[in-house]
């Protein structure tokens, strides 16, 4: 099985696939997430996609006309998961949205919420609302310095300004308008590493604190550990963290967190039509493969017919993020 951690060859970390009674095997495919392209008006220290404002790479029409045959040929897929970047920015986005609501696929946008703020953004709330679009917003803590030091100044203000925005549309009180919200761990400075907390108990936290202080309502919590992939793994190597976090994710894995993982059910698309198995793995360029070796895009997909040729998952050494405690994954824990 194919791994590509810097720590894959360290004895002092156990190679992942070596922790798993069998090949991580692929099961039916019911999520196709995109991720649109790296464009973002925000720069955040904790993002494992290295996105940002001066970042152009996007989506290109081809590939955006190749996804919604892909949304109309297979019914099998249940869920269009959008990410980015600020997927709001990239090219195809509400094409994608429109495509996948016709088709009745439940159309997920993860989305940083100050966008809303940004010229020609600000029809979104309304568009979201119209097309039933099931937010997942990153709001990493419910205090605005924690999430002004991860995400910039003034995020936590116009996070929550979009938040009051939402629930005046219908977010979070309406049952066909799900609004979702996302925890994400400071980044460590010290060896005092700590995992996702209890999601259930912080989520009730969550809600009572943003309810009393700014009437804010929203659906469910979820808990995502932070993976060292992309700026999170610059971060630790800066601080010389990186094999010490990896330890400390290997010394709190999870079997029973196996069964859940988002990659066995999922294709992860990037913006230039190359497919992987989750968004990490894009990140650090493993790309899926057939049961017969062959790399994957999305034309190969449409020519033979078939999303499920997949047979074992390709895993790195950053897996041990998406297993440890109570797991992680683009729902949540998964225990």
């Amino acid at each position: 099985m194919t791994s590509i951690s810097s720590t894959t060859t360290n004895p002092k970390i156990t190679n992942f696939q070596s922790k798993l009674d069998a090949p991580l095997s692929k099961q039916d495919i019911t999520v196709l997430q995109i991720n649109l392209g790296k464009r973002c008006n925000l720069a955040c220290t904790h993002c494992h996609v290295e996105a940002g404002p001066k970042r152009t790479e996007e989506l290109s029409a081809e590939i955006c006309q190749q996804l919604i045959e892909l949304i109309h040929r297979f019914p099998q897929i249940q869920t269009v998961d959008l990410t980015g970047g600020a997927p709001e920015m990239n090219y195809g986005f509400k094409p994608l949205v429109e495509a996948a609501s016709q088709h009745n696929k439940q159309v997920v946008v993860r989305s940083n919420l100050t966008i809303y703020f940004v010229d020609g953004f600000g029809d979104l709330p309304k568009y979201f609302a119209t097309h039933q679009v099931r937010i997942v917003a990153s709001l990493p803590c419910y205090l605005a310095d924690n999430v002004d030091k991860m995400r910039g100044t003034g995020v936590f203000d116009d996070s929550v300004k979009a938040l009051q925005w939402l629930n005046q549309v219908g977010y979070g009180h309406n049952p066909n308008l799900i609004l979702d919200l996302v925890y994400n761990p400071q980044l460590p400075t010290t060896e005092k590493f700590s995992l996702t907390p209890e999601q259930v108990k912080l989520e009730q936290d969550y809600k009572k604190f943003l309810q009393e202080k700014f009437d804010i309502v929203f659906n469910n919590l979820f808990t995502i550990t932070n993976i060292p992939v992309g700026r999170t793994k610059l971060h630790l190597e800066r601080k010389k963290l990186h094999t010490s976090y990896l330890q400390f994710l290997e010394s709190n894995f999870n079997p029973q967190t196996v069964a859940g993982l988002m990659c066995r059910n999922q294709l992860s698309v990037d913006y230039l039509g190359n497919i992987y198995d989750c968004d990490f793995n894009q990140m650090m360029n493993l790309p899926a493969k057939t049961r017969n070796g062959e790399i994957l895009t999305v034309t190969k997909l449409l020519e033979s017919g078939s999303l499920d040729v997949i047979d074992e998952i390709q895993t790195a050494n950053y897996c041990y993020g998406c297993t440890a405690g109570y797991g992680s994954s683009c729902g949540g824990a998964l225990v």
